[in-house]
């Protein structure tokens, strides 16, 4: 039986108080083995001798000379590329069970002959002197919008001291995307740090020769905010420590509230972003004490946003369509032949008539998409003009999901001669009513083998739709005014 160092310590202990014999009872051990460590005055663990001796012969022991001098020529030889190279010069002695002594042996020779390794020097995190920021990539927590995959950034921005951060949701690592993220975070804080630290991003910085410089817009930008702009050397991901183990916290937060709210879906973008606002509004809850310290050394904003739109006047084309920044947009029917004025910003368009805010929808980048067609501004004049749909150029724009596809095929094979007309109808439908309903009725037919009709649809919405509860309204009496008035005398 092992003897352990808490035994032999309540061997000494007892020995105070009792004799040899009954010390040595009470601590679990025998008489002889008691004299023995009363005798030597040592813990087990002191008397415990290091073993020098091996247990089996090392099948290497013949090859050692042979590894050594490839390890030496080549010091990134891993050891299953060794060993396979001794399996084919003897495969009857070598086997690939051998790769962990192998492994050890390797080990043993780096830790003596190998090259010297890159250290980490931790930092001492200062409030008050530095922002991050970077981007982070959302796919493969599978969010969809309406049921559809969305695959997307986050542009993250931290205050390392107090953890305290920001995020915004965006497709690219673009300068607009870059420009945008950094001002949200910064007006949200009412502050910015006198350094601003990115990685290498090609929105930030561009090579000159051997070295990487800050770009001119970028530097404008920052230079706007008083802000000196750093970044860290290329591939040295660590240098932005702070907000690479940031990325980690922060999605494995968001899994954690999505498991909670039992779904990923969002109904629109706008669904998804208060998710995110009302979880990064929690998190910062708890660095409060931390922030408040750190916003005393920061730096005041200043008295507006560095950004102004860029203002274009045109006429709405006769396809209810207008063509900005190399993107084409659908606009509502309305508007054809009128002259407007859009305002665009990074994250939005808004269109005007004289001073009246006519439309405003969102701003795509040209390299996400060169045409954005919403089915809701044209569907109407569709109606009326039901064989425009099979030629129209944009017409995949006019299928919101695949569900809305599967019943235009299953209409257009049942219903040959008019199923175009039907869909139109049922597009009609969700443009007037609601999206998501018309699709979860659609589903539901098609799953059922049913022909997705018109008639079929509405009776799935109608049966589904809210009941109407009645409310009595109790109706006062005069007196009761009366009563008041006199309390008020």
């Amino acid at each position: 039986m092992t003897i352990t160092n808490q035994q032999v310590i309540r061997l000494k202990q007892m020995l105070v108080q009792n004799n040899q014999e009954i010390s040595s009872a009470k601590s679990g051990m025998s008489s002889k083995t008691a004299r023995k460590y009363i005798k030597s005055g040592k813990l087990p663990s002191e008397l415990k001798k290091q073993r020098y001796w091996k247990t089996r012969s090392n099948v290497f022991e013949e090859e050692l000379e042979r590894i050594e001098l490839m390890l030496e020529k080549s010091p990134g030889l891993e050891a299953k590329t060794i060993l396979n190279h001794l399996i084919e010069l003897d495969s009857s002695k070598y086997k690939l069970s051998h790769e962990r002594t192998l492994q050890r042996i390797i080990r043993k020779w780096r830790s003596i002959n190998g090259a010297d390794r890159a250290v980490i020097f931790c930092q001492s995190i200062l409030p008050g002197k530095q922002s991050q920021s970077d981007y982070t990539s959302m796919n493969d927590i599978g969010i969809t919008i309406n049921r559809k995959g969305f695959n997307h950034l986050l542009f993250h921005f931290i205050l390392p001291y107090s953890r305290w951060e920001h995020v915004s949701v965006c497709h690219s690592e673009s300068f607009a995307s870059l420009t945008t993220g950094y001002e949200e975070a910064v007006w949200s804080l009412g502050y910015v740090a006198p350094e601003h630290r990115t990685d290498n991003l090609s929105a930030a910085s561009k090579s000159k020769g051997k070295v990487r410089v800050t770009t001119d817009n970028w530097q404008e930008f920052i230079d706007y905010y008083g802000v000196t702009a750093s970044r860290n050397n290329p591939g040295v991901s660590h240098e932005n420590g702070s907000i690479e183990k940031s990325h980690d916290l922060l999605k494995s937060a968001i899994k954690q509230q999505l498991m909670l709210r039992g779904s990923k879906n969002f109904t629109d973008l706008k669904d998804y972003k208060q998710f995110l606002e009302q979880l990064i509004i929690s998190r910062n809850g708890t660095r409060r004490e931390r922030l408040l310290e750190e916003t005393k050394l920061l730096k005041s904003l200043p008295s507006n946003r560095y950004y102004a739109p860029v203002i274009v006047e045109f006429v709405v084309s006769r396809s209810s369509t207008i063509r900005l920044d190399k993107v084409i947009y659908s606009v509502p029917s309305r508007l054809i032949g009128y002259k407007l004025r859009a305002y665009t910003y990074r994250e939005e368009i808004e269109l005007y008539y004289g001073q009246t805010l006519v439309q405003k929808m969102p701003k795509i980048s040209k390299e996400l998409s060169k045409v954005v067609i919403n089915y809701r501004h044209i569907i109407n004049s569709l109606i009326r003009k039901p064989g425009a749909f099979e030629n129209y150029q944009y017409r995949e724009f006019l299928f919101p999901s695949t569900t809305f596809r599967v019943a235009y095929d299953n209409l257009s094979k049942h219903y040959p001669a008019n199923g175009v007309k039907q869909y139109l109808k049922l597009l009609q439908m969700a443009a007037m009513n609601s999206e998501s309903e018309v699709e979860t009725a659609l589903e539901l037919l098609i799953n059922h083998n049913t022909v997705p009709s018109v008639e079929e649809v509405k009776k799935l919405i109608r049966d589904n739709s809210t009941i109407q509860v009645k409310v009595n309204v109790r109706q006062p009496s005069i007196t009761e005014y009366d009563l008041l008035l006199n309390k008020t005398a």
